[in-house]
Formats: C-alpha cells, structure tokens, sequence
C-alpha cells in the first residue's frame, strides 16, 4: 500500500478539502466534494460515485480493516495518511472512523434523468431547505425505495456534508434530479404519471387514494407548504388526518406515511 502523508494542518491540501466541506460555491467549482465513514464510502462507490482520493488516520482506523476498506477500490487510487491532528480539523462528525474520500458530483439534471420502472413511485420535494430535512427525506425514499427522487427549486446543494451525514448515505443510493417546479411538473404530465400533492386544499385522505398507478407524491416545506403551481397541476390533493391540536408534522414523517401507504397498496415487502 503506497501513499504519501500530511501532518500539518496548514498543507494547502487540507485547505482544498476544508473549503470543499464548507462552501458549496467551491463544491460546485471543482465538482468535488466529501466523503466521511466508511459505509458511506462504500455506499458512494456501489452507487457508481468516481473517488478520486481516500484520506485516513491509523491512530483511528486499524491498518487490517483498512486494507480490507481499499481493497473495494483500484489499486492505484491516491492515498493519503493523515495525522490526527490533521484528521480532526477535516472530519465533520463527532464520532468519526479515521478516513475520508474526495468523490466526483453527479449531475443531477432532470434532463438526464431515465425510469426504468413502467409504474414508478416518486417523491417530489418542493424547496426544501434544512439539510437535515433533506437528509432524512433521502433515508425515508432508500426505505421505501422509490424509483426516483425529485428536488423541486433546490434551495441547497445535494452534497453538502450534512446531507451526507443526516442521510448516512442515502444521499447514494436514491437516483435524485433538481429542476424548477415548471420543469418537473411537466416531466411528469409527459410520462402520465400522477400528481398527489399534499395539501389541504380539496383533498382527500391519503388512504383513500389509488396509489398503485405511476404516481408521484408531492411534499412542501413545513411552515409554506406547496406552491399554487403543485396545487393546481395535482391529479388529487391528499391529506394525512391529523388527531392532535397541531395542524402539521416534520416533512420526512410525512413523506415516509405517504410512501408506505404507496408502498403497502402496491404490496411492497
């Protein structure tokens, strides 16, 4: 195993990686971005992910289990040792497993997006903006392993590392595009896949409707909802029946209840 070490924490390589974990500006420059832990690595590069640079600390990863780790990876990928020190300034997690990866950006381009399924099921965020709402929608859609993920006006890009981190991977194994809600509705109308957008206009009980069509289930964010435009192009508005005083739930919960209900007609195991 051959690779070459850094021990200071001002090598202006550990600034690139540093300004890759914290500016998307840069993530989007370079089309690079992070990787932290090791099944998220694997996950990356089973998900078809380029990894162009592992980074690691054998005072935290024993040698054995890192070599077994690389030995998922060509042979002449760049390795670089870390020291601790090093490595912790880099590493985002509080609990961390001693190695790293630099990855390639997928294009995310609706325009480039292919369903192999004839009756796809697929979650349309619209706008969302918390990573970790992102992220727990992504580990919701690996559940319930939708055919597609589709961001409706991204308001922050799919890499960032708490993404990553708040999706354990997730954000790997779904097929994900972005594009304007214009745009999306449209692909949808095109391919006569269903509209059902959660809202509380005109809907219905989300029991009550026929998911076992090609469909997409629509969400929006917490406190705005969905726009006038999902509302409007929907095949049915659908509602979760609330029992409480409060009128709406975290995102990924709602998704993950709308999902499985797809899910359970469709009589997914």
């Amino acid at each position: 195993m051959r690779y070459k070490s850094i021990s200071s924490t001002q090598n202006p390589e550990i600034k690139r990686v540093l300004q890759l974990q914290e500016k998307s500006r840069t993530r989007r420059k370079e089309g690079l971005f992070v990787i932290e832990g090791q099944r998220e690595l694997l996950l990356a590069q089973k998900g078809g992910y380029e990894i162009r640079q592992i980074f690691f600390c054998l005072e935290l990863i024993p040698q054995h289990q890192l070599e077994n780790l690389l030995g998922a990876f060509p042979s002449d990928l760049a390795l670089t040792q870390l020291s601790e020190e090093v490595y912790r300034k880099l590493a985002y997690r509080g609990g961390s497993e001693g190695i790293l990866a630099l990855a390639v950006a997928k294009e995310t381009s609706l325009d480039l997006l292919e369903l192999s399924s004839k009756n796809p099921l697929i979650l349309v965020a619209e706008a969302p903006e918390k990573p970790g709402n992102i992220g727990a929608l992504l580990r919701t859609t690996d559940a319930a392993k939708v055919d597609a993920v589709l961001i409706a006006n991204p308001k922050t890009d799919l890499y960032n590392p708490n993404i990553i981190r708040s999706s354990v991977g997730g954000v790997f194994t779904n097929t994900v595009a972005t594009g304007s809600t214009s745009e999306i509705i449209t692909f949808l109308q095109n391919r006569s896949i269903g509209i059902y957008a959660a809202a509380l206009q005109a809907s219905l009980p989300y029991t009550e409707v026929d998911l076992t069509r090609a469909c997409a289930i629509v969400v929006g964010t917490e406190d705005q909802g969905l726009s006038k435009e999902w509302r409007e192009a929907s095949t049915q508005n659908i509602i979760i029946p609330m029992r409480g005083a409060i009128d709406s739930m975290n995102v990924s919960v709602a998704a993950g209840i709308l999902l499985f209900e797809a899910c359970r007609q469709r009589k997914f195991t």
